[in-house]
């Protein structure tokens, strides 16, 4: 039975023997139709995936944020819709089908399947999500691969007549690998967007060793104004907050001024936001 350890057409295990009509019934349950997994078998955006393949059939190649997923994006949801490109084809509810011309250098192998290439994957998702959600992506896509922008504008040099380019060039522009969160993003664009100056990501403090002991989220190193996004580990978990508490008390003594962000306050008040950092820097910058 370990074949059926993965996703498999329901049909194709009754018709080799490996199960009866009634087993299918009573231990398996559908991903998409005639595809089954185990009951029990957690639906992960992985299983998804390979379920969308088996209800496709070779030669698909899967693309989107399943295939970002693939090449070790975080923050990819569970049930987002999963892109397949196989031209001609029609697909179920919950997948996406196109049938845009991928160049051979634009597919790679990832866990047995077919995707498209983190370049061409990237190119994608820069000019077709939302302009913020397609730099939260890139910015996730960038870290986990060692994407750069020049790879990405190579695939616009192939496809120069495809929509959407105009926005990709602007999310280029403002991706930053150094993210660790899609919250880091979007508090780095509303920055950005707020027309203050763009903040150095993670900024590292070294000690006499030149080992890294500390870092920031993000600020401005030559005002000594730093911005932290405190997720909810950093309530969450003891040991964590004790850590943060002890860390930016170096920072302060050093005369850094950090301004603290939380979910609350980029969700529901971003222009507190703006002016606190905005008040930090005509401050820092009256002490020089």
């Amino acid at each position: 039975m370990g074949k059926l350890d993965r996703p498999f057409r329901g049909r194709d295990a009754v018709a080799l023997g490996l199960l009866t009509t009634h087993d299918l019934r009573k231990d398996f349950v559908a991903v998409f139709r005639g595809v089954y997994v185990r009951k029990g078998t957690a639906i992960t955006l992985r299983v998804r995936t390979e379920a969308a393949v088996v209800w496709s059939g070779p030669p698909v190649v899967v693309m989107g944020l399943a295939a970002a997923a693939l090449h070790g994006s975080k923050w990819v949801d569970d049930k987002v819709p999963i892109a397949l490109n196989r031209p001609g084809h029609r697909v179920p509810f919950g997948l996406v089908g196109s049938n845009d011309q991928l160049c051979d250098s634009e597919v790679c192998r990832r866990a047995g399947m077919l995707v498209g290439s983190a370049a061409r994957v990237a190119f994608d998702l820069g000019r077709t999500l939302p302009p913020d959600s397609a730099v939260e992506a890139l910015d996730a896509l960038f870290r986990a691969t060692n994407l750069g922008a020049a790879d990405v504008e190579a695939i616009v040099d192939r496809h120069p007549g495809l929509r959407g380019l105009r926005q990709l060039r602007t999310v280029l522009s403002l991706v930053d690998a150094e993210a660790e969160s899609p919250r880091e993003t979007r508090t780095r664009l509303l920055l950005i967007r707020s027309g203050l100056p763009r903040p150095e990501t993670q900024i590292k403090f070294r000690d006499g060793h030149g080992y890294v002991h500390t870092r920031l989220d993000m600020g401005y190193r030559e005002w000594k104004v730093g911005v932290e996004y405190d997720g909810e580990q950093h309530w969450s978990d003891r040991r964590q907050r004790s850590r943060d508490i002890d860390r930016l008390a170096e920072l302060e003594a050093a005369g850094w001024q950090i301004v603290h962000v939380s979910a609350e306050l980029l969700d529901e008040r971003p222009a507190v936001i703006v002016a606190r950092v905005r008040a930090a820097l005509a401050a820092a910058r009256l002490r020089q």
